[in-house]
């Protein structure tokens, strides 16, 4: 099994995509109306950003986790014992953002929120009416005005050699939101678990946009729509030497939003961040 790439302007490509979902928790789009000069310049200023002492002057507010997180403060995945290895940003329209890096990300923030509502709508258009029975509004709409969308820039650093025993880039976890709209990254290493176990290299082609499942998709759909494990593998050979930039927009209701008998958008977000210990 492997994953295909849809093009985002074929005639059947929301029921494509829908499927792929289905059957792996993941959707891989080309020709997808984001541009692609618009990812590379970001790419590039914000590898110069991580690179600079400037981005102390920025570290991350505790309460309203705006901001940036340095590598000794990482994610430690649920289930998991070693830190992550990687540096991140935590961006929101109305948080901090370094004053040359704010118009192209938030650029990027609208563009890829537009989209992930269409692809929301080719969700609920193409899911079956016992599972569109159990939203409790529109998916579109438990995105619409919603705070707690989170574009995340990420920066996994090259490899020096002494990480420690058991640390990667990114360990195997779920995402806890709707749905996670992620350009590919300028170096390979995405992999999602397949049913059977097995790990598949997620499509890494530069251009195309990788989207995934959350947690709160997976409940609020009653489990038709799996959240899928997945992980960043350390890189190989030469590899080692590069930097690795990604851009994951977490896609989060309003906090009022329910998602099911047991969970509102808000309870259900309290709980995992409790899990992860970030509060």
């Amino acid at each position: 099994m492997k994953l295909e790439t849809i093009d985002y302007r074929s005639p059947d490509a929301a029921a494509q995509f829908v499927q792929s979902l289905r059957d792996t928790g993941f959707g891989v789009l080309s020709n997808h109306p984001i541009q692609q000069s618009l990812v590379e310049a970001i790419y590039k200023d914000w590898y110069e950003f991580f690179q600079s002492d400037a981005k102390e002057d920025f570290r991350f507010n505790p309460e309203t986790q705006d901001g940036f997180f340095p590598a000794d403060v990482s994610e430690t995945a649920k289930g998991h014992s070693v830190k992550d290895i990687k540096e991140y940003y935590h961006v929101y329209p109305w948080g901090r953002i370094p004053d040359s890096l704010r118009a192209n990300i938030l650029a990027y923030y609208d563009h890829a929120n537009q989209l992930a509502a269409e692809l929301l709508s080719w969700v609920e258009a193409h899911s079956p009416d016992e599972v569109k029975a159990l939203f409790t509004e529109p998916l579109p709409k438990m995105i619409d005005g919603s705070h707690k969308t989170l574009l995340r820039v990420l920066h996994y650093p090259p490899m020096k050699g002494d990480e420690e025993p058991g640390a990667i880039r990114a360990a195997a976890h779920e995402d806890i939101n709707l749905l996670t709209v992620l350009p590919a990254a300028n170096e390979p290493g995405l992999q999602v678990k397949a049913k059977d176990g097995s790990w598949l290299d997620v499509p890494s082609d530069f251009g195309n946009i990788i989207i995934n499942i959350g947690d709160m998709l997976q409940e609020a759909s009653g489990g038709y729509f799996p959240s899928t494990s997945h992980r960043v593998i350390n890189p190989e050979g030469m590899d080692k030497t590069k930097s690795r930039i990604s851009l994951p927009l977490f896609l989060h209701p309003r906090p009022d939003v329910v998602l099911s008998e047991r969970y509102t958008a808000d309870s259900y977000l309290m709980e995992r961040l409790r899990e992860l210990g970030v509060i």
